[in-house]
């Protein structure tokens, strides 16, 4: 056996002098003597001594060190034996001294690897030796590179906010900044946890205004700027470095999505501030800004909610016995909540109108909730046609003029009814029926005043053409030059002369309307029974002729029908020349599906005033022309029926041999 003498460090930590060397490990002393540089031969020799003694192997570690105090190698597997040690003992067992001055020698050669640094930490941390672990990690900050701090910050970071001194970890955490300002999010989070909340919002506020900042944890700026709105709002009293109402003003311009709970974040900073007056001027300031119903409640819940509370607040402070102050004090805040309330639907509306100021709904309702208040009625009208823009308008402007118009009618004020209604005529619209709408509200009103000049004169003033004409769909052209073929006017003016006028201006009336080629077959039956009523049978025959132009089928059915039934009433059999003609020019080209009644009454005709013969001709055409189906089998039945009780049976065979011909075998 050879004793081999330890290095003096050995003998420092507390070993054994001398060690024993055993024959087995006589190859690994030659190689290391031979080859005291090389790290391989230190390692087989320090492998070899695994399932040695724990000491004997520390002692070939300090060995190699001693030869090659520059490999990292042995200094992390050495102290990772050292570590190893510490298992399960207390903090102030003397071995932790020993390995902290293993790791102390290993960085006087590896100062500039962190994971030395990293693990040296690790044990000092686990000490709970706070200031000498402080002065540790700030070792490490100045010893490593500075690409390799990110590596350290962490857990510099957590150890600190683990041991609750908020001054030393604010401290740090400002240095920390300055190497990764990006990381700004984490410092805010921790001065909430302490409490520092005016230098968290301080932080926040910079982070808002830097343009360049991305938020590590995902947030949007919208996001961070709700954070910092929450802090000031709730916490007005810690808050003293930033000017708080022009912060949430800010964010209210910016934000306008979200202007209800700014608002609300704006009052609730003044109520917490005690200055309740400045939390109401808020709230109505906010009522009378938002756009949205959606932002309307959430401030007018809130502005309620406060007023509720204030008014228990003073019921439940105030004594049994109550001094005439505090009574009044309290009708005061009862007055201003039930006035709240009251001017709920207001308030609602008003906001409605600033989100669409076009929208002619919102202005009749808001007339209507102003009907106890005539002076606020028109100002609302007037207000509402002077806003009302009519090419983006939702609903027809012609109601709100004439709502206008009969608020004043209603009032007995009709020289400012007529006023509103000559407005209203000139104003623009975006569609002829709505100007025609005016003028016949217009007429209306008159009426029922029973001055029916007026009413005739509005109606000849609507109906008369304009120096520049345009058609009834020219959309470029304003309502007022193309009004003029508004059938709903002529209808009502044709009413009114039939009513009121005469028979010639009555007539013309009529004749206007079909020159304008506007009428419509009712127009012209209208017309004709106007005429018979006056006995000028001649000329409602010629109305109807003139309506027969106008229209193709199946449009005209109504009018030729009308015609032949009231010229056959008039003539019955004195001009059958004449009503052969017209029934023959009403059956050239007429629908099938309208045949049938104009052939029975051809062929009624014919039977009454006529020839038999022509009669049974009527009938075979009459039972080629109808629609194929029923209708031919029905009007095959009528032709034998009356051929039979005209000629008699024996005449009906060839009108049944033809009808089988023609009709399917089941009919």
């Amino acid at each position: 056996m050879i004793m081999a003498e330890t290095t003096s460090n050995v003998s420092k930590e507390d070993y054994m002098k001398y060690v024993v060397i055993e024959d087995v490990d006589l190859p690994f002393e030659e190689d290391i003597l031979r080859n005291p540089y090389i790290v391989k031969s230190w390692l087989r020799y320090i492998e070899h001594k695994r399932e040695s003694p724990l000491r004997e192997l520390i002692v070939v570690y300090e060995r190699a060190l001693k030869e090659l105090p520059g490999s990292y190698k042995l200094w992390y597997s050495y102290l990772i034996i050292r570590r190893r040690q510490l298992r399960n003992r207390c903090v102030t067992d003397p071995l932790y001294e020993e390995v902290n001055n293993a790791y102390e020698r290993a960085l006087v050669f590896m100062h500039k690897m962190p994971r030395i640094w990293v693990d040296y930490l690790k044990v000092m941390m686990s000490q709970r030796k706070v200031t000498r672990c402080r002065r540790l990690f700030d070792r490490a900050l100045r010893s490593l590179p500075i690409t390799q701090h990110r590596r350290l910050w962490p857990m510099y970071l957590d150890w600190l906010e683990g041991l609750k001194v908020p001054e030393t970890t604010v401290r740090v955490y400002r240095r920390y900044l300055k190497l990764l300002p990006e990381n700004s999010e984490r410092y805010v989070a921790y001065l909430r946890s302490i409490d520092r909340l005016d230098e968290a919002a301080t932080r926040l506020a910079a982070i808002i205004n830097d343009e360049k900042f991305v938020s590590v944890e995902g947030k949007s700026k919208y996001q961070l700027w709700m954070e910092l709105c929450d802090i000031i709002a709730m916490n007005p009293e810690q808050v003293i470095s930033l000017p708080v109402d022009a912060i949430i003003r800010q964010g209210i311009q910016r934000y306008t999505d979200q202007k209800g709970r700014l608002w609300n974040s704006l009052a609730q900073y003044y109520i917490r501030s005690g200055l309740w007056e400045r939390a109401r001027e808020v709230y109505n300031e906010g009522i009378h800004n938002v756009n949205t119903v959606i932002d309307f409640t959430e401030i007018f819940d809130a502005y309620s909610q406060f007023e509720e509370s204030s008014i228990s607040a003073a019921m439940n402070d105030e004594s049994a016995t109550l001094t005439p102050r505090q009574e009044l004090e309290l009708e005061l805040r009862f007055a201003r909540y039930e006035d709240l309330i009251e001017r709920r639907p207001l308030l609602l509306n008003s906001v409605l109108i600033r989100q669409n100021p076009h929208n002619i709904h919102h202005w009749l309702n808001r007339a209507e909730l102003y009907s106890d208040r005539p002076l606020d009625v028109v100002r609302t009208y007037t207000e509402a046609v002077t806003t009302v823009d009519p090419s983006q308008c939702v609903g027809r402007l012609s109601d709100l003029w004439s709502n206008f118009a009969r608020y004043y009618e209603s009032h007995d004020q009709w020289e400012e009814t007529q006023e509103v209604f000559e407005r209203a005529v000139c104003a623009p619209y975006r569609k002829v029926e709505e100007l025609s709408a005016i003028w016949c509200d217009y007429t209306e009103a008159a009426l029922r005043r029973d001055d029916w000049k007026i009413a005739l004169e509005l109606m000849q003033r609507a109906t008369t053409p304009p120096q520049t004409r345009a058609g009834y769909f020219q959309r470029d052209e304003p309502a007022q030059n193309r009004v003029f073929r508004s059938l709903k006017l002529w209808s009502m003016y044709a009413d009114l002369e039939e009513s009121f006028g005469t028979f010639k201006t009555c007539k013309a009336v009529y004749d206007q309307i079909i020159d304008l080629r506007i009428a419509t077959p009712q127009i012209i039956i209208n017309y004709g029974m106007f005429l018979e009523e006056s006995n000028n049978f001649e000329e409602a025959f010629k109305a109807y002729e003139k309506g027969i132009v106008l229209f193709n089928w199946p449009n005209v059915f109504d009018i030729w029908n009308t015609y032949l039934v009231k010229f056959i009433k008039r003539y019955g059999g004195n001009k059958l020349e004449r009503a052969r003609d017209l029934f023959e020019q009403c059956i050239d080209g007429i629908p099938a599906k309208f045949a049938k009644n104009i052939f029975l009454l051809y062929a009624k005709l014919e039977e009454d005033h006529g020839l038999a013969r022509h009669a049974m001709s009527v009938y075979e055409r009459a039972s080629e022309a109808v629609s194929k189906g029923a209708e031919q089998y029905e009007m095959y039945n009528i032709y034998i029926k009356r051929a039979s009780e005209i000629y008699g049976v024996s005449y009906t065979r060839d009108i049944h041999q033809k009808a089988k011909r023609c009709l399917k075998i089941t009919q």
